[in-house]
């Protein structure tokens, strides 16, 4: 894995801490301790980093390292890093210039806002020494919102509280960085040495890259110092006085991540939070929170029917004109009733949840009232004029708005339009008809559809109809695939299936937009109005990769007519090809962006370099899913 490959553990509350394999922090966002005060919402960055070094009798060897202003790496610390492992946490092995050897491992609890660290000596420079080693561990504090950098000021308070023992092994210090952010608990074996400083010009290369501001100042209230040789050496920390003790987290966490499946289930297990007295879904780490649109494409493949059943009942209260949020804002604003899609795609996952599921009868109840009230409001008509046309399709639109999940924005300016009737809401809208049992008005709209949308003489489903748009776009592969029902089907889907692995399949996903169409983009790289203006004009996205491997499946099977089963047509041998060709190349890349997890986006050229959020709830989901139909 490269040394700038991120780590990721999360509390079950939209909290998280991560940082690299090198230990040098590269994005804002990285932190030992971000809590999420309103979960999965209100997040605070309290504890970015910490810098540290181990003393023995032949000198002081610093064990981490950060980039400052002007590309200068300091100290030498990553440079001892002699393994790394990120399950089933992050654990670091150095090797100091002496010969000893020191383990640091990073736990986030679940369901608290809180991580314990721990280090221990491994090893001397001799065998049976008894020499001293000594650690010092200094924290870097900001007090900010998750989205914003830290400056030098003379508002922060580096005094802490200090309680001893408190009924729980060790030192409790707390600090209160500033009035409204949350208190920075430290429990800890070590002693404290209080020096407060600044540390100023940490520089942050994620956020250059994305064209951003990327310095920050942080404090420094002191030094903790531990004897390595005696015992092992913890720090904890949290928001909560009361957090669990070193010692419960280590074997209660041990105990709780050692079932799992293998790496995608214990990545799956990131995602799902709390909201409220229910569940929901972060969409991405470390910059999203639970997005309504992707809650409900990932929790297709993320989660088993009882938690998907759970965020369902949770989101299903929040219809409102017929739609259901696409987003909840960070800090208390209201919700954002923004899009055409994220509606439809609960009234997918509401009745799949349901045939796998037996609910119980008010549950049920709840679940199918808001997918029936989603479908009223949108056959009576709702915000940004979407409504059910006289055809039968569904329209959605209006100038400026951006209603589907090609929703990037650049100076004001929709990048990708697509006001009219989209391709991939009418197989949304035409499904979510048939399986709430509106048979009539499905079969005006799929009698409709094939005339507005295919294209004989190019072959392929228009991207937009009414007004027409002919562009070569992903969204045309949900008509075949990644839906319970397919609207498109004979010679013409195959046609359109072959054409999309033609044009736009990568080993990363498909791409937005079809290499030498006007406005398209090979990298997502630049300023942020060049990374939206490239986000869906060429950039590939593994979510749709789920849609693809089910369409081209199909058609596949479809084209062996009846007798699918007999020696016309080799089921297993079409899942074991889509295995080799689809399925290993985008999981062959989980140890490479984010360590265990599917990344967002990739450039839409070789080598299709990841890009953006590094951990993508719908990314990971839907390879989960192309894993069960596989295995199905």
């Amino acid at each position: 894995m490269h040394p700038d490959s991120e780590w990721l553990e999360t509390d079950g509350l939209g909290g998280f801490a991560s940082g690299t394999v090198c230990g040098i922090r590269t994005r804002r966002y990285h932190a030992l301790l971000l809590a999420a005060t309103t979960p999965p919402t209100g997040r605070f960055v309290l504890v970015n980093g910490l810098e540290a070094s181990v003393t023995t009798s032949a000198g002081t060897y610093p064990i981490s390292s950060q980039r400052y202003a002007g590309d200068v790496v300091h100290p030498d610390g990553a440079q001892r890093i002699r393994e790394f492992h990120y399950r089933p946490w992050p654990r670091w092995i150095y090797r100091l210039d002496d010969g000893t050897r020191v383990e640091h491992e990073i736990v986030a609890v679940q369901n608290s806002p809180t991580v314990t660290m721990r280090w221990r000596l491994m090893g001397a420079a001799t065998s049976g020494s008894k020499s001293p080693a000594r650690l010092c561990v200094r924290l870097l504090f900001s007090g900010r919102d998750y989205h914003a950098l830290h400056k030098e000021n003379p508002a922060f308070r580096f005094d802490p509280e200090r309680t001893e023992n408190a009924g729980k092994p060790g030192a409790l210090l707390v600090w209160r960085p500033y009035d409204g952010v949350p208190e920075i608990c430290v429990r800890t074996n070590g002693s404290y040495e209080h020096a407060p400083n600044w540390y100023r010009h940490f520089f942050y290369t994620q956020e250059a890259h994305r064209g951003l501001d990327a310095t920050e100042d942080l404090a420094v209230p002191g030094a903790l110092w531990f004897d390595l040789t005696s015992t092992d050496s913890f720090i904890t920390l949290s928001t909560d006085r009361n957090a669990p003790a070193h010692r419960v987290i280590m074997v209660s966490e041990a105990r709780r991540r050692r079932p799992l499946r293998d790496a995608m289930d214990r990545a799956a297990r990131a995602y799902v939070v709390r909201r409220g007295k229910g569940q929901t879904i972060v969409a991405g780490y470390p910059w999203f929170t639970d997005w309504g649109r992707d809650t409900f494409i990932s929790v297709r493949g993320l989660c088993g029917p009882k938690v998907a059943a759970a965020i369902l009942r949770e989101w299903s209260g929040c219809v409102s004109q017929g739609m259901l949020p696409n987003r909840f804002a960070d800090f208390g604003s209201a919700p954002e009733y923004n899009s055409v899609d994220a509606s439809l795609w609960f009234v997918i996952a509401a009745f799949e949840t349901i045939r796998r599921l037996a609910l119980g009868r008010e549950d049920k109840k709840r679940i199918v009232a808001a997918a029936h009230a989603i479908l009223d409001g949108y056959t009576a008509g709702t915000r940004f004029g979407i409504r059910m046309d006289a055809d039968g399709l569904l329209a959605a639109g209006e100038p400026g708005s951006q209603l589907t999940w090609m929703d990037a924005r650049a100076n004001g300016h929709a990048m990708t339009p697509r006001v009219g009737k989209p391709v991939e809401i009418q197989a949304l809208w035409l499904n979510a008809l048939k399986l709430a049992g509106r048979t009539d008005e499905f079969e005006r709209g799929c009698a409709a559809f094939f005339a507005k949308f295919w294209s004989e003489s190019r072959g392929y489903l228009l991207d937009v109809a009414d007004p027409a748009d002919e562009s070569f776009r992903p969204n045309q592969i949900f008509a075949v695939g990644g839906l319970p029902l397919a609207i498109l089907s004979g010679p013409p889907a195959r046609r359109v299936v072959d054409a999309v692995e033609k044009r736009l399949l990568t080993p990363l996903g498909l791409r937005t937009l079809a290499p030498g169409s006007p406005g398209y983009a090979p990298h997502y790289t630049g300023s942020p109005a060049d990374r939206d203006a490239a986000y869906h004009n060429g950039t590939a996205w593994p979510w749709l990769m789920g849609a693809f491997v089910e369409a081209w499946l199909r058609v596949r099977n479809e084209s062996a007519g009846p007798s699918s089963r007999s020696s016309a047509f080799d089921s297993a041998a079409a899942k074991n090809e889509a295995r080799v060709r689809f399925f290993e190349p985008l999981r062959a890349r989980l140890e490479e962006y984010g360590l265990g997890h599917v990344p967002e986006i990739a450039d839409g050229d070789a080598p299709h370099t990841p890009a953006g959020c590094p951990f993508q709830a719908w990314s990971l989901g839907e390879l989960m899913r192309i894993r069960r139909m596989l295995e199905d």
